[in-house]
């Protein structure tokens, strides 16, 4: 996908500190991750994927730990990403998980006229707008409403066999989703344009959406609102210990 969208200046953003790596010992529930760091006991992390991780076994996995350094946090660790190397593997590819931390990305990326090649240049930004009955997540210069989906229900890329699966469970929680898409179809009465953007933050093979239960109203409700006018992108970025970087940004010709 290289060449797809450029991307203006300013598309990174550095961590307040490095990233510290460690290694996956298991995730008792979905906000937790138990990590070893290879130097003491293993720590209790929050795991801020709030559903599952494509359908794999993480245990084993090499990760990037964040510190908040607050500690009135019960876990002031999060699990930023991971990789699907082995942990003695150098140069490791990360996929990030933070879905909590990926409107603060995008919002990083908008004031820094790093989304050009989808917005124009960008002089106003609001947060948490109220459309219809939801919250959408950004309202760009009074007349673009952008709406910021993160999916790691799949993880579109390569994964080795070494990397056990876990076993697949009926997932059909689309409704949220498809109620943003047809009030940002709504909206095309009174605003210029209405845009969905897909952050990917590892090396994809493209967004497509998951063949659950409701793949067909899900397809449906799509093509209704893309034929109202709402607009479908992708952004990648990747991910290091230092900080993330906004690859490219380009609208979506399937999915």
């Amino acid at each position: 996908m290289d060449g797809k969208g450029d991307v203006g200046d300013g598309a990174f953003l550095a961590f307040a500190e490095p990233l510290r790596e460690g290694v996956i010992l298991a995730r008792p529930n979905r906000f937790i991750m138990d990590v070893d760091f290879g130097d003491a006991d293993p720590v209790r992390c929050h795991c801020p994927a709030v559903s599952r991780i494509g359908g794999l076994d993480l245990a084993g996995r090499p990760c990037l730990v964040s510190d908040s350094r607050n500690p009135k946090r019960k876990m002031p660790l999060t699990v930023e990403a991971f990789s699907l190397q082995r942990p003695g593997e150098r140069d490791k590819r990360w996929i990030g998980i933070n879905q909590n931390a990926s409107n603060r990305y995008v919002e990083h990326f908008l004031r820094a006229g790093a989304f050009r090649s989808m917005l124009g240049p960008v002089a106003l930004v609001r947060r948490e707008v109220p459309l219809g009955g939801s919250r959408l997540d950004f309202l760009v210069n009074d007349d673009v409403y952008l709406e910021v989906k993160t999916p790691l229900v799949q993880i579109q890329t390569e994964v080795p066999a070494y990397v056990p699966r876990l076993p697949e469970v009926p997932f059909n929680s689309t409704e949220r989703a498809m109620r943003h898409l047809r009030e940002l179809a709504a909206s095309l009465a009174d605003h210029e344009r209405a845009v969905i953007l897909y952050c990917l933050y590892y090396d994809n093979f493209g967004f497509r959406y998951y063949h659950g239960t409701t793949y067909d109203e899900v397809l449906a409700t799509v093509e209704a609102c893309r034929a109202a006018g709402v607009e479908l992108w992708q952004a990648d970025f990747e991910v290091c210990p230092q900080g993330v970087a906004l690859k490219r940004c380009y609208e979506l010709e399937r999915w």
